[in-house]
């Protein structure tokens, strides 16, 4: 039996609110991955087509330096949204995600949405709209760090 996935996107913090037509919309652009501690969920200069709403486990991100390896710079957990390169031209990932533990996602296909956001101006908004605010969030933790590495 096929169970659809809008009871369970509906509940995500970051879809929260959004209206039953548009939820419905995102419906059809998902699916649910599974991925074993180790496993990575996307790597840096590949093509970002998708995003992750993380409903179980942990995801370190990770840029890569030639003299110290990977580096960890987030742990994202449970209803986390991994992933905004698929909104920005040329839609490539810009580091390394790997599942630190056994992770079940929800995957986004980005194309799908891209699509689905020419044609309503309004999802387009408000997808906008909430990863403005990860994004947002995301810089500031950043700010954070590096005040706390650069401090005398």
């Amino acid at each position: 039996m096929h169970q659809t996935l809008e009871p369970i996107m509906a509940e995500q913090p970051f879809l929260k609110g959004l209206d039953a037509e548009h939820l419905q919309l995102l419906v059809g652009c998902a699916s649910n991955v599974r991925y074993e501690a180790g496993q990575y969920l996307l790597r840096e200069s590949e093509e970002a087509n998708q995003f992750y709403i993380i409903r179980h486990g942990r995801v370190a991100i990770e840029v890569y330096t030639p003299n110290r390896g990977p580096i960890v710079i987030e742990t994202l957990g449970e209803g986390d949204v991994l992933g905004w390169s698929w909104l920005v031209p040329p839609y490539n990932w810009r580091f390394d995600a790997r599942a630190i533990e056994l992770t079940r996602a929800i995957v986004l296909d980005g194309k799908c949405l891209r699509g689905k956001c020419e044609q309503d101006y309004q999802l387009g908004y408000e997808l906008l709209s909430r990863f403005l605010q990860i994004i947002e969030r995301r810089l500031q933790a950043t700010r954070l760090q590096l005040l706390d590495v650069y401090k005398d």
